[in-house]
């Protein structure tokens, strides 16, 4: 998996990560469900902790939304989430925290957009080892989804469609850039605390200079359910074999990051570098205290993930 890359900078929590596991893709939303729920923008440490605690059950949840599993695939399915966790506990969460330890150290001091996309850069290598676990698995579940259940995976699609619209497309210009400006101040706030009028005012001047379109976005989106569907329909009707739809699943995967229209690449270009610059600016602008307290909030999210990797949990067989 290819993780997207987040309009306006920073880690912008999927749906998924705010509505108990909703989000935006279908193939690859446990992945990213599981990374939001150790990686997102928390309120606090003890919030990460029963988040991830509980994340194989809303994982499963926000699945089941999307699909209305049968008996069968839904003990498939929760025991795959629970071998997948027990992996990603016992050999992510600790790599997560040794990034957490250097990211403390990092937010004291001035950034650059490069650095910014360095870090994006990791944090991609990581979902995309994340994703790779997940694929054998994958494999052997989506054969027995049925064209019934695709239908309901297409209704899905569109209710998210119309959240999304609701979230980011208001007809009034003005409505919407104040929902843009909202959006990136309360996830700046988490990580920096409280931003003063200034800061909020220059966040806003620089917002207005995105080349973030959301009706573009919504356009690649709806492409990307629609190969999904496809690409189902095709394993189910080719009876494809487990290497078959492992080789599928990574090429879907790789069409994510990579999108087949060369406009929308060329946009993605555009967006990801804008995203860097603004993200070093806003960091740049905060005073000593803030950073203080990112590098508070960091070391707590830290702790919790050395806690949760230490814990002693029931290991499913893999």
């Amino acid at each position: 998996m290819r993780a997207p890359r987040p309009p306006h900078g920073g880690v912008r929590p999927p749906r998924g990560a705010r509505k108990l596991g909703a989000a935006r893709r279908f193939l690859d939303r446990w992945i990213i469900a599981a990374l939001c729920s150790v990686l997102a923008l928390t309120s606090g440490c003890s919030a990460l902790r029963i988040g991830y605690g509980t994340a194989p059950d809303l994982v499963y949840w926000w699945l089941d939304r999307y699909v209305d599993f049968d008996a069968a695939q839904t003990q498939r399915v929760r025991q795959a989430l629970a071998q997948w966790f027990a992996w990603h506990r016992r050999t992510q969460l600790p790599d997560y925290a040794a990034l957490l330890v250097r990211a403390q150290a990092e937010v004291m001091a001035d950034t650059t957009a490069a650095r910014v996309c360095e870090w994006q850069a990791d944090l991609i290598q990581r979902a995309n080892t994340a994703f790779d676990r997940a694929v054998p698995a994958a494999a052997d579940i989506l054969p027995s989804i049925t064209l019934e259940q695709i239908a309901h995976i297409e209704q899905r699609y569109a209710k998210t469609n119309s959240e999304f619209r609701d979230d980011y497309l208001q007809a009034d210009p003005a409505k919407r850039a104040a929902a843009n400006v909202k959006r990136t101040v309360e996830r700046a706030e988490t990580l920096y605390g409280k931003l003063d009028d200034k800061q909020r005012a220059q966040l806003a001047v620089a917002l207005a200079r995105s080349p973030f379109d959301a009706e573009l976005w919504l356009a690649e989106r709806r492409m990307r359910q629609r190969d999904a569907l496809q690409l189902l329909n095709k394993l189910i009707r080719d009876k494809a074999s487990r290497e078959q739809t492992q080789t599928a699943l990574r090429a879907y995967a790789d069409r994510i990051e990579h999108s087949p229209q060369e406009a929308y690449r060329r946009y993605s270009d555009r967006l990801t570098e804008f995203n860097c610059a603004f993200a070093a600016t806003l960091h740049n602008g905060m005073s000593t205290a803030q950073r203080r307290h990112a590098a508070q909030t960091l070391a707590g999210w830290e702790g919790d993930l050395r806690a949760l990797a230490a814990a002693k949990v029931d290991s499913p067989a893999d």
